[in-house]
């Protein structure tokens, strides 16, 4: 290709048409743009400039323009005309009829609000139009590259704390990674252009200009060179002059690559542990209790091990240079050191945090555990201790799930109290006693051969937490472990970088009561007791747990996906909700039966009659659907064995016979009430008394009710 990288698309033939046909003298640069990208996208060409349709109209304007093209207002505001003339260019060249060219501006009108607001979405957001905008608000010519190169040399000079912020809730990864997978699609696209003019050229011509490379030595590179610089030239047309070649030269710095943030990698584990837990990115992790205030953020940076052996001392030790390079040191990562903005600050302590735990071995007892297939790595570890809220843990009690050993479900998440003894976590890891074990884990009896199965994982693991701690993000005092206040902060700005839901303190008692509800039924009991009390503090006390309950029964009686009424209850229970707020929630129609139960299980009076009908059906139904479930695993362990159980299994129907022997109406009523309480498990349970009762009555009536139950999502699928 030649040093033009001007695509031929008839950019000044159309921007002379418009002037002579419709005196508007529109845009350059918008018209390129729009122009180029139509004709990447495969645009037909032949009437001298790409005829636009709907679709492509709406891939260049909502999807590629936005990220390459950092329009200024009045560029932005002329996006309708230079679109109209485009259409009427083509309709002149006798390209278009009229029901099209009507059907192509309407389609106009429809996008350009779109295009106006992913032009502003901060998540468009390159390097190149960061720059480009900022510069362009200091008055700089764009298109003057000594200009363009003056200011980025100032701007580098600013101290770090006076540059412009990214728009929130953006990271400098979240700019970077945008920024590598523009420049990646706009080659690619370059390379399909260049495949379309060899092997189907246009009659208007090639699109790209000619290219000697195929005679080069070494053609795919020569055109792999070539197509880049044409990049390059292009992003800079449609951002500002030389920036491209600046910004991966000189001032590499103010626009890092992937490379450069090794904290990507450990986003992405993140991610996948928590679509492990949660199955959702969305779903909120419970907030940490305590983060350090922003301006203590370097000090703590400073004060962990490892940071500040890289920082320092690494130049001379043959393991310890790749890491520090690969963070930073010697270089950009200098100046973050002494004097780094907060963020500045987290991103390097997370870079820190994700190339220490790539090199952790995961813990195991040995070869045999090894081959058993579980074992605990260093960002599954990390993770862990942030979704229990920050709160401490046991080695130990962390280590049975290596041994495969039941531990009391009451203390699986329950946190640790911290030991008042001042035991670093250099000191050398001791299981504790079987006695202690039995406390922490419990499990009663256990005995010194029990500690000695369990003592292998127990200190594999705390080799992996002693190893987590140099970065200062994790401590240890004896068998207690736990996420620091910093390693707080450092995962949660991992977590947020790879779009985890990470919300801090503040912001989850800002919730709704609603909101809160959904949330904190997946969290630990314990943690998410806790977050439950402090919100309802937060919001006026003893009405404010009445909101949580009446969110609780408006969610339940809508029957909404992923809410889980016993499991908020579990929570409202041992956040010790007060027996007035339940008092007044008995005649609830919906959660009437679960207050009830509340009251009864701290010894308190609460009659039955003082429920309805409904809530006290809602209530059966969970004990009817675990009775089904027993019924099913009953069912799938004898189908694994040799033939048939002699007796099948029968805990739904003893379930229900005794329900309905005193149910106002009898099984009849009963079956009602169920198909009335709305729950998705209603159909399973009336289907399975319709396939399995011995009682023809019951048969014909839980099938009647299975038919009113069912969603009409179901039904719409039964009728397929």
């Amino acid at each position: 290709m030649t040093q033009s990288a001007a695509l031929n698309v008839g950019l000044q033939d159309f921007l002379s048409w418009a002037e002579q046909e419709r005196g508007t003298a529109l845009p350059a640069r918008t018209a390129d743009a729009v122009l180029t990208l139509l004709a990447l996208r495969g645009a037909d060409r032949r009437a001298g400039v790409p005829e636009p349709t709907p679709q492509l109209l709406k891939q260049v304007l909502h999807d590629d323009a936005p990220v390459l093209l950092a329009a200024i207002q009045t560029e932005l505001d002329a996006l309708p005309d230079v679109l109209t003339a485009l259409v009427d260019r083509v309709r002149a060249a006798g390209r278009l009829n009229a029901k099209r060219r009507a059907r192509l501006l309407d389609a106009v009108d429809d996008l350009v609000p779109g295009a106006r607001s992913a032009a502003a979405s901060p998540w468009k957001l390159t390097w190149p139009r960061w720059y480009a905008s900022l510069l362009r608000a200091d008055g700089v010519d764009a298109d003057d590259p000594d200009a363009v190169r003056s200011w980025l040399a100032a701007h580098d000079a600013l101290p770090h704390a006076d540059r412009p912020e990214l728009p929130a809730p953006l990271h400098r990864a979240d700019v970077t990674a945008r920024t590598f997978a523009v420049r990646a699609w706009l080659t690619e696209r370059l390379l399909a252009a260049f495949a379309r003019d060899v092997e189907a050229p246009s009659p208007a011509g090639p699109l790209l200009p000619v290219t000697p490379a195929l005679s080069a030595d070494r053609p795919e590179d020569a055109l792999t060179e070539e197509l880049e610089r044409i990049a390059a030239t292009l992003v800079d047309r449609w951002s500002a002059a030389g920036l491209s070649e600046a910004l991966a030269g000189p001032f590499a710095q103010l626009a890092p690559g992937p490379e450069t943030m090794p904290h990507m990698a450990l986003a992405d584990r993140l991610l996948d542990e928590h679509l492990d837990y949660y199955g959702d990115s969305g779903v909120p992790l419970p907030p940490p209790q305590a983060l350090p205030d922003p301006d203590e953020i370097l000090g703590l940076l400073h004060a962990a091990p490892l940071p500040a052996t890289l920082a320092t001392g690494a130049a001379d030790d043959e393991e310890l240079r790749p890491l520090a390079e690969q963070c930073g040191f010697p270089g950009p990562a200098d100046v973050v050191w002494e004097s780094g903005t907060p963020e500045e600050a987290l991103e390097l302590a997370a870079n820190v945090l994700a190339l220490e735990a790539d090199r952790i071995p995961a813990a195991s007892a040995g070869p045999e555990a090894a081959d058993e297939g579980y074992d605990l790595d260093a960002v599954h570890v990390l993770y862990a201790l942030y979704e229990r809220g920050g709160t401490p843990d046991s080695v130990a009690r962390k280590a049975s799930d290596m041994a495969d050993w039941r531990v009391d479900p009451d203390l699986e998440d329950a946190p640790v109290d911290v030991p008042d003894t001042a035991a670093a976590y250099t000191a050398p890891y001791v299981t504790p006693a079987a006695a202690d074990l039995s406390a922490t884990l419990g499990i009663p009896g256990l005995t010194e051969d029990d500690r000695a199965e369990l003592d292998a994982h127990a200190r594999a693991l705390a080799v992996v937490v002693d190893r987590l701690a140099e970065t200062g993000c994790v401590f240890r005092t004896g068998d207690v472990y736990g996420l620091t206040s910093f390693g707080s902060a450092v995962l949660r700005y991992v977590l947020t970088a790879a779009h985890v839901a990470a919300p801090d303190l503040q912001t989850a008692l800002s919730w709704n009561a609603e909101d809160t509800v959904r949330a904190a039924q997946a969290w630990p009991i314990a943690v998410a007791a806790a977050e439950l009390g402090q919100w309802a503090e937060a919001h006026g006390g003893e009405p404010a747990w009445s909101q949580l309950l009446g969110a609780l029964s408006a969610a339940r009686g809508a029957d909404l996906p992923h809410v889980a009424t016993p499991a908020v209850f579990a929570r409202l229970d041992r956040a010790e909700i007060p027996a007035t707020a339940l008092r007044a929630a008995l005649a609830d129609p919906v959660i009437g039966g679960y207050a009830r139960r509340s009251l009864l299980a701290r010894g308190e009076d609460a009659p039955e009659d003082a429920v309805p009908e409904n809530a006290r059906a809602v209530l059966l139904l969970e004990d009817l659907d675990r009775a089904w479930l027993a019924d099913r695993r009953a069912q799938v362990t004898a189908g694994a064995g040799e033939g048939e159980p002699e007796t099948p299994p029968r805990a739904l129907l003893d379930a229900f016979d005794t329900a309905a022997a005193t149910w106002p109406g009898g099984s009849a009523g009963l079956l009602r009430a169920l198909a009335a309480a709305g729950a998705a498990s209603a159909l399973r349970v009336l289907t399975d008394l319709a396939d399995r009762h011995p009682d023809p009555r019951v048969v014909s009536a839980a099938a009647h009710e299975a038919k009113s139950a069912e969603t009409p999502a179901r039904k719409r699928k039964r009728a397929r």
